[in-house]
């Protein structure tokens, strides 16, 4: 994976099987066009090109509206669009308590009566509307709105995102810097690799690209969230007052690949309840990421991240409170453990429409003193899938997961997942 990671390639002259079905998708709108003026078909395929220029662009996110809307000089698009998304799956050998497919969620002990388990869910289906528009005294802009159905039992309307752009600089509520959701490898389960940094946060970054387009570097201050493990009658946790601070440089080369380096400072208070003082404990995190494609059929991806007080931004961290937990033999006092976590992943084009990836991902939690003898240590994750696009925004897919979690005292549980999905964006 580091190899990957390192590896500076140029782009070939041959079409990748990824590229050529960009090139389908990007073919496959209907564009309506107001105002006067004349048309510019060439000017039109870049401004819709523009819906896919997005350096935090995750696999799952929808495509660009079927229809879209178009001033006659190419200066202003606007589109309204979603996905349709069903998802099945079934448990075997112990039964994950979620749709989500997480290593920290299996059950140690095995319930007789949840072996087995057949779910669905509706989760990930969504409606967006963007706005992207170029002006003589602001540059280019764009608006962006999206809401999906993940909430209670996964029907209720949640937003997503929200946030303006206006050239290099962003306003609102979207994915942390302190991520690489384009370096995230397909999926069925909608919770991906267990390492994942995938924060959602309202932020103001600024990004900017080179002329030459290979180098980018970006840095942000973000609304912080943290998970702190606060003690009945020995620390509290207080609100939060100091903003997170990410950053992140990146090189690319061409569509072929790119490699980023992220980093996050951040800053936990808490109340120490037994010499009745406020502390601040500072933590950081460090990411580095990646995706390539060596040839017309195979795109590589991977990711190791590594830091102390930075959990709650994603993978299977989520699920506890690592952020800040209890020193071992000092009541009042809290810190923030180590965690490392990473995932390497392959996918293999049989051709423009077909594909199959594979991915392996680990994460290990390090407090000082070993923690408690049930709490979680290790976490596993194996996905297997093939996806198959009907039609440009028409596709279903297939995937086997296969979980392990260990926890501090040796013992450790797997649980197997099958699930499929079937999706249309428009």
């Amino acid at each position: 994976m580091l190899l990957m990671l390192a590896a500076v390639v140029t782009a070939g002259s041959a079409r990748t099987m990824t590229e050529i079905a960009m090139d389908s998708t990007l073919d496959d709108h209907k564009i309506i066009y107001f105002g006067k003026g004349e048309e510019k078909p060439d000017s039109a395929s870049r401004m819709i090109y523009r819906f896919y220029e997005d350096q935090f662009r995750h696999f799952q996110d929808p495509l660009a509206p079927y229809f879209l809307f178009l001033s006659r000089d190419n200066n202003l698009a606007m589109g309204v669009g979603g996905v349709v998304r069903m998802r099945a799956y079934y448990d075997w050998g112990g039964v994950l308590p979620s749709p989500a497919f997480a290593p920290y969620l299996i059950p140690m002990h095995k319930d007789p009566a949840e072996r087995r388990h057949l779910g669905t869910t509706p989760a990930g289906t969504a409606l967006f509307f963007r706005v992207i528009g170029r002006n003589k005294r602001l540059g280019q802009y764009q608006l962006y709105i999206e809401a999906n159905f993940n909430g209670y039992e996964a029907r209720d309307f949640h937003l997503k995102k929200a946030y303006g752009q206006i050239n290099d600089f962003t306003i609102g509520y979207t994915n942390s810097t302190f991520s690489d959701p384009n370096a995230l490898p397909p999926a069925v389960d909608a919770a991906g690799p267990n390492a994942k940094m995938s924060a959602t946060t309202v932020l103001v970054r600024w990004l900017h690209e080179f002329r030459s387009g290979r180098w980018s570097v970006a840095a942000s201050v973000e609304d912080p969230s943290n998970s702190v493990d606060a003690i009945e009658g020995e620390t509290e946790r207080m609100s939060q007052y100091i903003p997170d601070i990410a950053a992140f440089g990146q090189y690319s080369w061409g569509s072929a690949g790119h490699v980023r380096l992220a980093g996050v400072l951040r800053f936990h208070p808490y109340r120490d309840l037994v010499q009745e003082r406020n502390h601040t404990v500072a933590g950081w995190g460090l990411h580095l990421s990646g995706r390539w494609q060596p040839d017309e059929r195979f795109t590589l991806y991977g990711m190791f991240n590594g830091g102390r007080g930075y959990a709650s931004m994603g993978g299977d961290w989520l699920m506890g409170k690592y952020d800040l937990v209890a020193k071992p033999d000092a009541p009042g006092v809290l810190y923030a453990p180590y965690t490392i976590g990473g995932y390497a992943a392959v996918q293999f084009n049989l051709n423009p429409s077909m594909f199959f990836s594979a991915t392996y991902g680990a994460t290990r939690y390090l407090p000082e003193g070993g923690g408690e003898p049930d709490e979680y240590k290790t976490g596993t994750y194996i996905a297997v899938n093939y996806f198959w696009y009907l039609t440009p925004r028409i596709s279903c897919a297939a995937e086997l997961n296969i979980g392990r979690r260990g926890n501090m005292d040796g013992r450790h549980a797997w649980a197997r997942r099958a699930g499929i999905v079937a999706q249309f964006s428009f």
